[in-house]
């Protein structure tokens, strides 16, 4: 089972000097792709019990275009273990005398990975919508 969220960065997501996006702003899509998991399994949103491995690959840019994949790897009782993976797809221009310019990059670049622990206390799962087979 997999999830992909794809978003442009904005300058609101632009932290630090040189439209530099911070890097906390992908382990908030990671979030939200394991919410998508979650509702996809048990039919409940489920709660981020963390982080085992975070891994910053290359920078992100306000305009940059960011598609943010995950999957989950093993589920427990009540846990579910996912990895995830951010790509640059599109690379906003970094040429002040071109400022509206992008171009796709083929292939895209990986710029975070990590993998994580989720959790969906038994009460709470459901299968609407949810694929059963996975239940252990």
């Amino acid at each position: 089972m997999e999830a992909i969220i794809r978003v442009r960065m904005s300058q609101h997501d632009a932290h630090y000097g040189g439209d530099l996006v911070d890097g906390a702003r992908m382990l908030a899509l990671f979030g939200d792709v394991a919410t998508e998991l979650c509702i996809r399994l048990d039919g409940d949103e489920g709660l981020f019990a963390g982080y085992a491995s975070v891994a910053f690959r290359a920078p992100v840019y306000a305009g940059d275009f960011i598609e943010a994949r995950g999957r989950i790897t093993k589920v427990g009782n009540t846990s579910r273990q996912m990895e995830f993976a951010a790509y640059k797809v599109i690379a906003a221009s970094r040429d002040p005398a071109d400022p509206s310019g992008a171009r796709v990059l083929n292939p895209p670049v990986l710029v975070c990975e990590a993998t994580g622990t989720c959790v969906v206390p038994k009460e709470r799962q459901r299968t609407a919508g949810g694929d059963a087979s996975w239940k252990s």
